[in-house]
């Protein structure tokens, strides 16, 4: 979260809990760590997504196997309202309705933002039908 707080005219304004989770994907490996934060940005939505794969890359992220064992994963779930997709990144996340690991701690912090491309809450997209990935929650805040 400092390198967030570095970027120039961005800042976090809250983040969740921490939970450790299941791994998603390939199975086989150590459980991750989840939080989401919010973060207030003057960058345009692909200058954001350069700046989370610098990021990732200064904490020392190399490139892996999809879904496999990493030292950080930095995604981009929305920006603002809007809904847009390239080569490079999809917003919203497609995967964020269907991911506990993100839904829950999005509802700690977002409980009321609506889902530009469902029309729904966070706090009211319903994943009962699919599989659960928390194990615990870790802490109250990552901040």
């Amino acid at each position: 979260m400092i390198k967030l707080n570095e970027t120039p005219g961005s800042h976090v304004i809250r983040s969740s809990s921490v939970y450790e989770t299941k791994p998603f994907g390939y199975k086989d490996q150590e459980n991750f760590l989840n939080a989401a934060i919010e973060v207030s940005t003057e960058s345009p939505l692909l200058e954001v997504i350069d700046c989370l794969k610098r990021i990732e890359k200064e904490l020392g992220r190399v490139p892996s196997e999809r879904w496999g064992p990493r030292e950080i994963d930095l995604d981009l779930l929305f920006y603002n309202d809007v809904v847009f997709s390239n080569e490079k990144v999809t917003v919203p996340h497609k995967e964020v309705a269907s991911r506990d690991f993100v839904l829950v701690p999005l509802c700690e912090i977002i409980p009321g933002f609506i889902h530009p491309a469902l029309n729904l809450k966070i706090c009211d997209i319903c994943i009962s039908d699919t599989e659960k990935y928390i194990v615990k929650k870790l802490s109250d805040t990552i901040l």
